[in-house]
């Protein structure tokens, strides 16, 4: 890196205008930082003006993030290579869809040194099944490497600065930092660990269990139900990372990127609000999106889907049965009303009916 580092935010929906005022004010008062950030926003027009040239003059994004100021050193830019093209670090944070056709599009026009951040929280489909991680990909086709930051973070709420924490997952320690630096403040505590897989899992499994959560909800099932869903599904996101990424550490899971992500997200969040819309509209995953997100982009559906499309290559769907009934109810193949049936029986159950605790 350059004496001065500078920062990109690749992405400026609700959450990466959210993260911008942090990074904005962070980029602009700490000295090893260059004070300017550039934030590439895919162009718009919102009441015949352009979106960049709103957020460049009004210092707000009125259509992801209305109401919040974001830093004057955060400049939008239209153009993705332009936006990157001079920094030390990329801060991704769009929908994961998107990912492949970036790094496509920026590979060789970045810095050779440059390293990546990803907030982004889903999968993508492997070639020839299975699932890819986000910052894998990031890292094999752009060359650099890339940590992760996941947690308890609904971008309105770190928008009004209201105190959370985060987590951010760094292999290499000599980034670690840098990294804490450039994210923590005030109010947003950031908590650096070296089992960034673990970290990135965390954060796409957890929308897949608010969006059963979001059922539960809309079933008016009531909280006793849907704290079973959550202890549940926290279960099988500790299996699945156990079985497919092993060598990740229980303790990430006690990290904000883990139960604290997944409780606040299963009682806020899109993902919660859509599924419960689902039940109560019956209207499907693809209209909801269109009515309630305003452009936002689902996680929780897709995750499931990308999950599910592993599990039964490897014939684990049993071993996972909310992940499997909730990607099920998702795409027609079961109704939202045999949720429960589907883990009443669950492997967490019936496997250890008898847990004889130590005595402390």
């Amino acid at each position: 890196m350059s004496d001065k580092i500078s920062v990109c935010i690749v992405g400026s929906g609700n959450w990466g205008s959210a993260i911008a005022k942090i990074v904005g004010v962070n980029c602009a008062t700490l000295p090893q930082f260059e004070k300017c950030v550039t934030m590439y926003v895919y162009e718009e027009m919102i009441d015949g003006k352009k979106l960049t040239e709103i957020i460049n003059t009004t210092h707000e994004n009125v259509k992801y993030l209305p109401g919040h100021k974001l830093p004057e050193n955060v400049v939008a830019v239209p153009d993705l290579i332009d936006a990157c093209k001079n920094a030390d670090i990329l801060i991704f944070v769009v929908p994961h869809q998107f990912i492949p056709n970036f790094c496509k599009t920026l590979l060789g026009k970045i810095k050779p040194n440059a390293v990546a951040i990803s907030l982004i929280k889903g999968f993508d489909k492997a070639e020839g099944g299975g699932i890819d991680l986000i910052s894998h990909i990031i890292t094999r086709h752009l060359k650099i490497p890339c940590s992760v930051l996941m947690g308890a973070n609904l971008a309105n709420e770190v928008a009004q600065g209201n105190f959370c924490e985060t987590t951010i997952g760094c292999q290499d320690i000599k980034y670690a930092k840098t990294l804490r630096d450039l994210f923590q403040s005030q109010n947003f505590r950031v908590v650096v660990v070296d089992d960034s897989d673990a970290v990135e899992v965390c954060g796409a499994l957890k929308n897949i269990v608010a969006t059963g959560a979001g059922f539960v909800d809309g079933l008016g099932l009531g909280d006793n139900t849907k704290a079973a869903v959550i202890r549940l599904g926290l279960m099988e996101m500790v299996r699945f990372v156990d079985v497919f990424y092993p060598g990740s550490k229980l303790s990430t899971f006690f990290e904000s990127c883990g139960v604290a992500d997944l409780i606040t997200t299963c009682y806020g969040g899109r993902n919660r609000r859509v599924a419960e819309a689902f039940v109560k509209t019956g209207k499907t995953i693809a209209e909801l999106e269109t009515e309630m997100l305003n452009g936002q982009k689902l996680q929780g559906p897709p995750t499931a889907e990308e999950v599910n499309y592993m599990l039964k290559n490897k014939g684990l769907e049993d071993k996972f049965p909310l992940f499997t009934a909730i990607h099920k109810i998702c795409t027609n193949q079961l109704k939202v009303q045999d949720l429960i049936d589907c883990i009443r029986n669950h492997p967490e159950h019936m496997d250890e009916p008898i847990i004889v605790q130590p005595k402390l």
